[in-house]
């Protein structure tokens, strides 16, 4: 059976959320206080993290999601997905053919919220700044197109681009593209701590604790103006150690809604039997989980073991032991609803194949079982990731051509010795910053990646990546995206696993739910008010 796919443009269809969960908003939800968020979402400001807020730091869906509420952006993505429309702006787009000029306007009478103009000049500066202080760990790399900003009055702005590149007003949607002000920001240092300043829907007020963030109550902005229309004044995000924690505190009445992240359990437990008066919403979802490796590491320097792991994966047995309905196998690390998509390593490899991984190690002359330990983080995905390697391990040693162990740590120490080049295999998830096949390719294969790995394609990084950007028709753009995809299935410097489903679990009486999460996981509470559910 071959299971190669290719899907020529995203299906919005597939980006637009079951609308039968809950009614539209009746009022804005004023006069009735915060409505309350959970989240398992941990937030530190640490010495690996000191500025988990800051624009120029900030890069995973954890923080983006304080940031998108926020700091605005020129760019946002609408309602029901597809091409991002303008925010902070009121007219964006590329003035040339060749895709190497974008200019924007601003609208009339930005203020951040302190009540400070905002003009062309904060949105160069704030471009300019992530780009100066390029943190290891920040998301510059998002911006590696730009070559200059310029400024005409104090409404128009210029990107000029190295290189063409039609995913641009993507990334100005992204909280990479943040705008804020030099009176709170300075142009080379991060600002510590978890303060927020910007122009976007909200301001917000942190409650910490043991340099954790346990409380965010997010405000309406009455200086904002944009795209967005709020459906309520005032919505507060509160912390829980794990998703068992958080959808008690739904049940009983003490928050409002679940959102990141119902473990596969809670998910299963809600479905079966819902709590009365409170709703398991599902919601399309871009994430993805993989395996990723240091391809110096002596372990997994062999291309021939990295192939071997990638034949002998059993991702059913994995996802059925685990995550249930909540995860799909995927054989790309392009997920199967976003355009260009290539079974590329089910074609190669097959599904388990024992057989075809024992030739590949053989052939390669590596005795076997191969000693291998995975890594993984505790904290950071939700509660299935544990056992998810577990079964990894289980699964792969029954091959007998494996002696796999696991070893799992906090993220505060995962991220940093992962990023150092201490694992030689470690699990991590990618949530997209847009719904694009380069937003799945590029941060893996790039220069100065999103994971810090060794490995290196010539054709990939000066030719295919560079081609995949020139065209503003993105089905123009597939040859190039499948081609990354057989490189990848190939040298398997990553190994995707699944690809993830989106649940939110919320009380009657909440509008909005069946919107407050989009399909690339962000969090959108502007969009909560209260009302009546149908």
């Amino acid at each position: 059976m071959n299971r190669k796919t290719m899907v020529l443009t995203a299906a919005i269809g597939l980006l637009t959320p079951a609308l039968s969960a809950c009614g539209s908003a009746s009022g804005n939800g004023a006069g009735s206080g915060a409505i309350v968020v959970g989240t398992t979402d941990r937030f530190e400001a640490a010495d690996y993290a000191p500025a988990p807020f800051d624009p120029a730091y900030a890069y995973d869906a954890t923080t983006w999601n304080i940031l998108r509420q926020t700091v605005q952006t020129l760019m946002h993505t609408p309602r029901g997905g597809g091409q991002p429309v303008p925010e902070a702006a009121s007219d964006c787009r590329f003035t040339d053919n060749d895709n190497e000029s974008y200019r924007c306007t601003l609208r009339p009478g930005l203020k951040f919220a302190s009540g400070d103009p905002l003009t062309a000049k904060d949105v160069k500066f704030s471009l300019d700044r992530v780009r100066a202080i390029k943190d290891e760990n920040g998301p510059s790399s998002l911006l590696s197109t730009l070559d200059t900003v310029e400024v005409k009055g104090t409404d128009t702005v210029v990107f000029h681009l190295k290189t063409p590149d039609a995913t641009f007003p993507y990334k100005l949607a992204t909280p990479a593209a943040g705008i804020v002000s030099e009176k709170n920001y300075d142009a080379k240092k991060l600002r510590n701590g978890f303060a927020v300043d910007g122009s976007g829907p909200y301001t917000m007020k942190a409650e910490v604790k043991d340099n954790h963030l346990v409380r965010a109550v997010f405000t309406k902005n009455p200086n904002y103006k944009g795209d967005l229309k709020l459906q309520n004044d005032k919505v507060e995000l509160r912390t829980f150690p794990d998703s068992a924690a958080a959808t008690k505190a739904l049940s009983d009445g003490s928050i409002s809604m679940v959102s990141r992240t119902l473990s596969p359990a809670q998910i299963a437990e809600l479905s079966a039997k819902p709590p009365k008066g409170v709703k398991l919403v599902p919601m399309p979802g871009l994430e993805i989980r993989y395996i990723g490796f240091n391809t110096d590491a002596p372990a997994v320097k062999d291309k021939a073991v990295r192939q071997a792991l990638a034949a002998a994966v059993d991702r059913n047995n994995v996802i059925s032991k685990v995550y249930g309905k909540s995860a799909q196998p995927l054989y790309s690390l392009v997920p199967t609803t976003v355009g260009g998509h290539v079974n590329s390593f089910f074609n190669k490899y097959g599904e388990a194949n024992t057989a075809k991984a024992a030739d590949l190690l053989k052939a390669a002359g590596i005795k076997t079982p191969v000693k291998l330990t995975l890594n993984y983080t505790t904290d950071h995905y939700g509660d299935g990731t544990a056992a998810e390697f577990q079964a990894l391990k289980a699964q792969l040693n029954s091959t007998q051509l494996f002696d796999i162990t696991v070893q799992g740590n906090e993220w505060g120490d995962f991220r940093p010795a992962q990023k150092k080049g201490d694992y030689a295999a470690y699990g991590l998830g990618w949530f997209p910053d847009y719904p694009d096949a380069d937003n799945f390719l590029a941060p893996f294969l790039e220069q100065d990646n999103f994971l810090g790995t060794p490995y290196a394609n010539n054709t990939v990084r000066t030719k295919l990546i560079p081609e995949s950007r020139k065209a503003a028709d993105r089905n123009v753009a597939v040859p190039a995206i499948t081609e990354m995809q057989d490189i990848v299935a190939e040298d398997v410097p990553v190994l995707p696993l699944w690809q993830g489903k989106q649940y939110v679990a919320a009380r009657d009486g909440i509008t909005g739910v069946e919107w407050s999460v989009n399909a690339i996981s962000d969090l959108q509470l502007w969009e909560l008010g209260r009302g009546v559910s149908s």
